[in-house]
């Protein structure tokens, strides 16, 4: 059973970005993806606040936002890292297998990964992070270094639109053929 607590607040301010990117995309008729709402059972309520302060995770989340981009099918999960290496614990294993289904449907599934300490923001495709994933699992490294990155796209702002992932989608689109 997973708990959470005030330390799950790590990624907010990604996530608001992106709830508002998403707000604009819907609101121009470029995009409609929401962001999944993980269940939990509240344990402890402050009264006065009316804050959950303690809760268990009722069942895995699978990723974090879920839609369709102008008729194209997608899933993906948001990601902070510090430092130059993303370690793949980060991405659990029902994750990527919802992924991995998501694609085999046709959709594209994919990470946004903001490294901090670059202070920018790229979008990784699903089969990059599938085969780090797949290294890690098989006695490999337990991470990826920002270095070994092959087919990652760098995420730009646009005019009222923080995180415009969209053109890295297309980008994505375009190298899949």
């Amino acid at each position: 059973m997973s708990t959470w607590n005030s330390r799950g607040l790590r990624g907010s301010v990604l996530e608001e970005l992106i709830n508002v990117t998403n707000e604009r995309y819907r609101e121009k008729g470029m995009a409609l993806v929401q962001k999944v709402p993980t269940p939990i059972t509240p344990i402890n309520i402050d009264r006065q606040s009316r804050h959950i302060t303690l809760a268990y995770f009722e069942k895995k989340s699978t990723v974090d936002y879920i839609g369709v981009v102008q008729g194209v099918p997608v899933c993906f999960d948001a990601k902070e890292c510090k430092e130059d290496t993303f370690p793949m614990q980060n991405v659990h294993e029902h994750q990527i297998e919802f992924m991995r289904d998501f694609e085999k449907q046709n959709g594209i599934a994919f990470l946004i990964i903001y490294y901090t300490s670059r202070e920018e923001m790229y979008y990784i495709p699903f089969k990059e992070i599938e085969r780090f994933y797949e290294r890690s699992i098989n006695g490999g490294r337990k991470s990826f270094r920002f270095e070994e990155l092959e087919n990652y796209i760098k995420i730009e702002t646009n005019v009222g639109v923080p995180i415009h992932y969209i053109e890295a989608l297309s980008k994505d689109l375009k190298n899949r053929g």
